[in-house]
Parts: structure tokens; C-alpha cells; sequence
């Protein structure tokens, strides 16, 4: 895909965000990651420890003929709770936090438009932060797509998953590839 775009989102565990919008209509790509640190080519045990300022993230490769970068961040902010200060649910730490790393000025004004847009509809408590420009790592192989592998095992992921995309289903049904 020629014509594709780029989003960096990180919303708690990389596991949960990444299942959801590889679900999501317009999306071809989505990579687990880390970005926002200080160390180079982190590890996932070094930013679990929460002290390498990294948040796990995902990178999103979108058609934006199909689905635009504003409602990518729609669809990000309705999935995860960005409420929640440096948490989700049960994972806490500067680590899960919610941030957009927007990869221009563009981006940096449709973030902030859709903090606003979400405030506005919850009384104002997003504490999303906008950060970068950052460096992005990959996560481990064993981290890519893992819901639909080793996640359709794990205890969490079976917990976390399953509502973040019966959310996506109830609040972005347009926006949706598949009804299962």
C-alpha cells in the first residue's frame, strides 16, 4: 500500500491496543512496541520495570482513503480508558500510559483536536499526553500479533481483549472488519 500513513498510540499493554486495531477497517499493519524512553533498543523486561520512561505502544499502518488519522485517534481513545493516569486496569505505570507521538504538526493539531473531543463528551479528564518526536523499537517477534496466538491462551489477554473489542464493535461498528 503506496498511499499508507503511520500512527504511534499507546493505550496500556501493547497486547490489548494491538488487538483491537487489527480489527479495524482501512488498517493493513499494526507492530507492538516502545517508544518515549531514554534507553536505546530497550527490552520488554527493561520497560516492564517501568524504568526506561518507554510506554508500550503500537504502530498503526493505515489506507487513509479508507479511514482517516482523526478517527484512528476516535477509535483509540474510545477503546482504552485515557482517563486513567500512567494505568490500565490491572497495569500500572508510567510504562501504560496514554499518549499520542504524533510524526508531524499535523498529527500534533488532530491529537489535540481529539483529546478536546473526547473531553468534551466525558467532563474533561483525559490525561493523554501528546509526546515527541521520540524513536520507536519494535517489540520482541514473540509480542507481534499476539492475540491471535498465544493471547487466545493467556489469562489476561482473555480478561482485557474480548470487552475492548466488544467495544470496538458497540461504538465503531462502521469501522469494523469482522463481526466475530
Amino acid at each position: 500500500m503506496s498511499d499508507s500513513e503511520t500512527a504511534i498510540l499507546a493505550g496500556g499493554c501493547f497486547w490489548c491496543t494491538e488487538a483491537v486495531f487489527r480489527d479495524v477497517i482501512g488498517v493493513s499493519q499494526v507492530e507492538s512496541g516502545y517508544i518515549g524512553g531514554t534507553v536505546p533498543e530497550p527490552t520488554y523486561k527493561q520497560v516492564c520495570s517501568g524504568e526506561t520512561g518507554h510506554a508500550e505502544a503500537i504502530r498503526v499502518t493505515y489506507d487513509p482513503q479508507v479511514i482517516t488519522y482523526a478517527e484512528i485517534l476516535d477509535v483509540f481513545m474510545g477503546t482504552h480508558d485515557p482517563s486513567q493516569l500512567n494505568r490500565q486496569g490491572g497495569d500500572v505505570g508510567t510504562q501504560y500510559r496514554s499518549a499520542i507521538f504524533p510524526l508531524d504538526e499535523a498529527q500534533r493539531a488532530e491529537a489535540e483536536a481529539a483529546i478536546q473531543r473526547w473531553n468534551a463528551e466525558h467532563d474533561g479528564t483525559a490525561v493523554t499526553t501528546i509526546e515527541g518526536p521520540a524513536i520507536w523499537y519494535p517489540a520482541e517477534d514473540y509480542h507481534q500479533e499476539y492475540w491471535d496466538g498465544e493471547g487466545q491462551r493467556n489469562p489476561y489477554c482473555l480478561a482485557v481483549i474480548p470487552p475492548k473489542l466488544a467495544k470496538l464493535r458497540k461504538s465503531f461498528q462502521a469501522k469494523v472488519k469482522s463481526a466475530s
